[in-house]
């Protein structure tokens, strides 16, 4: 009768816990799997989603489309959706899957595109802070004279064809690997071969600098200094609407004057509505100015950091990466690459509420259509909001000051051209946003 050795029995324990192991590391590899796959999932469903909304309330309310602000937010939507339906699939699927299935041209293609878009994403951010700049800090018939038709047209074809010139003519071109083709070689071996199994995409240092430089470091630069005046310029005129609103608390006799205001927008003369200012109100019809003042500044403060904090934290660790990693002989890890390119991708998800879902017109627009047209919102929606929800008020911010200086100067004639300041100061405030 045949026995079993001891080292036999040892032998299959080893070998059966062996297998478990491996089965059990099949099955965390699994669910890590179906986990990422539905997180990415979501971010670009998410995506798609905020963008797609943003340019079908634009198409749908006229409103909206008479703001040459909005055109900027659109602009950059369609980039953010492009990013969500061109790039992000992609780059989930070889995420995922851990190898490249389409090919060595369309590595380059999908890489051209990548740089391209999220450049392209990058530089709408900077012209809506340069565009905010003009509304905030400029006067208002210059804001009308800068941000013209035409500048606007320039500035959003800019956004486009500047991103060209540092993604597809030198990726097609190969200029980022020059010098730097034994390194790619030696990548393309240990990922398995070639660009038809795997897309690896290295930068020499000259691309890596340049790239950078024009795709992030300029715009936020440009961005920080808008963001910087206009938020010091933003207090000036709370300080000044206090300073307004503590003239007009003391008893004053004499008339109420009253300013007759259309908006610039429209071309009904019915749709009119009035600014009246009574030079003897007390001071508790404006209440606590204190608490007001610092609950404005306390808003735009947050809503500044919001928009700043949330784009350097989504960019600013791949750009930093990026101009790091040629200078340490391309020693980041993979991971951590792929990590800081899907928070940047995370950004075009967050734009359209950052820059859309903060604007009381855009909300408007957004109801009516996930409504399917509601008359109760369609009633309040754009034109009446451009109307009669935008009368001027004491917790209306910058757009109260030019009213308050007209209202409270003494032996001021209101001519048509101090109408015609209050209406395009008006306009520029649509500008404005979140602000």
């Amino acid at each position: 009768m045949a026995t079993t050795s001891p080292l036999h029995l040892l032998d299959d324990i080893i070998n059966r816990g062996q297998e478990q192991q491996q089965e059990q590391q099949e099955f965390l590899s699994l669910l890590e799997t179906i986990v990422l796959t539905i997180f990415l999932s979501i971010i670009i469903i998410m995506t798609v989603f905020g963008n797609l909304l943003v340019m079908v309330a634009l198409c749908k309310d006229r409103y909206l489309r008479k703001k040459k602000t909005n055109y900027f937010i659109v602009s950059l939507a369609f980039a953010d959706l492009l990013v969500a339906l061109l790039v992000m699939p992609f780059a989930a699927i070889e995420l995922t899957t851990g190898e490249w299935r389409y090919g060595e041209i369309f590595c380059l293609v999908r890489t051209s595109l990548d740089v391209l878009l999220t450049t392209a994403s990058i530089l709408h951010l900077c012209c809506i802070a340069l565009d905010r700049y003009y509304a905030i800090c400029c006067q208002p018939l210059v804001y009308r004279h800068k941000m013209t038709p035409v500048r606007v047209a320039v500035m959003l074809s800019g956004c486009w064809l500047i991103p060209i010139f540092i993604s597809f003519l030198p990726i097609m071109q190969s200029w980022n690997a020059i010098g730097i083709e034994d390194i790619i070689e030696e990548r393309h071996a240990l990922a398995g071969g070639s660009n038809d199994t795997s897309c690896v995409f290295l930068v020499n240092r000259p691309y890596a600098l340049i790239c950078s430089t024009v795709a992030f470091y300029v715009p936020l630069a440009l961005m920080v200094l808008a963001y910087q005046r206009i938020y010091v310029t933003a207090m000036t005129h709370v300080r000044q609407i206090e300073t307004l609103q503590r003239a007009g608390s003391a008893p004053v006799t004499g008339t109420t004057p009253v300013v007759t205001v259309r908006s610039s927008t429209s071309s009904d003369p019915s749709e009119h509505y009035r600014l009246r200012t009574t030079m003897g109100s007390s001071s508790s019809d404006h209440g606590p100015i204190a608490n007001s003042r610092m609950r404005i500044e306390t808003k735009a403060a947050k809503t500044l950091a919001v928009i700043m904090g949330c784009f350097c934290l989504c960019w600013a660790p791949f750009f930093i990466t990026n101009v790091v990693d040629p200078f340490i002989h391309y020693s980041v890890p993979w991971q951590l690459w792929t990590a800081w390119l899907w928070l940047g991708y995370i950004n075009s998800g967050l734009n359209p509420f950052l820059y859309a879902f903060l604007n009381r017109a855009f909300r408007r627009a957004f109801l009516v259509i996930l409504c399917c047209g509601d008359e109760r919102y369609a009633r309040q929606g754009s034109c009446s909001y451009g109307h009669t929800q935008r009368a001027y008020s004491a917790a209306s911010g910058n757009g109260t000051s030019m009213a308050l200086r007209l209202s409270f100067l003494p032996n001021r004639s209101y001519s048509d051209n101090g109408r015609t300041m209050l209406a395009n100061e008006q306009e520029s405030q649509d500008s404005l946003g979140a602000l």
